[in-house]
């Protein structure tokens, strides 16, 4: 199936840290893989947390700093990086916002994301354990 997504277009999905499009939604690609553009802004994004799907970042603009299982990886544009499923993991948004693509090769980022969506933040513990989601003390 061919699905194309022009800038700016995508449903967005809200969520505590950062604004999330889906370019590329599981719809589209019989659940093999999601590609989404995610908007944060300065400061420490979800504390450290693991989650049983494997998933890449690339750095579209701005800079992060991602921590996966002890190791803390500077990201500017261009950048990329693989965090393994299972892997304790987290970012922090250095500059005033980044913008990077996630990917993941499941439909599992998604599920959460739209179960996340508008959601209180005193119900995110309990939508992440739903998805397998384990957050880390």
């Amino acid at each position: 199936m061919t699905h194309f997504s022009a800038p700016g277009e995508g449903p967005e999905l809200g969520s505590p840290d950062a604004r999330i499009t889906v370019k590329v939604g599981a719809e589209h690609t019989g659940g093999a893989y999601e590609v989404f553009e995610v908007d944060a802004p300065r400061g420490p994004s979800v504390p450290p947390h693991t989650e049983p799907w494997a998933k890449s970042f690339y750095v579209l603009h701005g800079r992060i700093t991602v921590y996966v299982d002890g190791e803390l990886h500077d990201l500017g544009p261009g950048a990329s990086i693989s965090i393994p499923a299972g892997a304790v993991n987290t970012f922090t948004v250095h500059t005033p916002s980044a913008q990077f693509l996630a990917l993941c090769l499941t439909d599992g980022l998604g599920r959460f994301f739209r179960a996340v969506d508008r959601a209180t933040p005193d119900r995110i513990p309990e939508i992440a354990g739903h998805h397998g989601i384990g957050l880390v003390p």
